[in-house]
């Protein structure tokens, strides 16, 4: 679903961006279920009568969100960046996937390419300086 998803950037928005709201709606719901059930037991009923309180409203939208997180492999974060994107483009893991080889090897190519960006770069220079001269 990922990589389906990083295909429709404003899709892969909106359905992540729905499954954060709904897994935190139902938090919310949750809490003030378990806040009002408590709130009740310690203090005289005044009409208030547990069977009206929807109990399940919570962990319904939390398992939903849950889901929509899961399938959409944004669990972990809470807003879709570039990243994810195009990881899922390139078929790539998510970080919390790699192991701790696949994340030092990366780190040690991206050194090799910064090293050799750097050695361009004063070739350059040192171009821009004998072309200078000349002038």
């Amino acid at each position: 679903m990922r990589g389906w998803l990083s295909l429709r950037p404003l899709l892969y928005a909106f359905v992540g961006g729905a499954g954060v709201i709904i897994f935190w709606r139902g938090i919310w719901h949750f809490m003030d279920f378990l806040t009002e059930y408590y709130s009740s037991l310690s203090l005289i009923r005044q009409g208030t009568e547990m069977s009206t309180l929807l109990w399940w409203d919570g962990p319904v939208s939390i398992l939903i969100g849950l889901l929509i997180l899961l399938l959409t492999g944004i669990f972990t974060s809470s807003f879709i960046g570039n990243e994810i994107i195009i990881s899922g483009i390139k078929g790539e893991k998510k970080m919390v996937d790699k192991t701790e080889f696949e994340v030092r090897s990366e780190t040690e190519s991206i050194r090799g390419v910064k090293k050799e960006i750097k050695t361009i770069a004063s070739r350059l220079g040192n171009i821009e300086k004998s072309l200078n001269g000349e002038k």
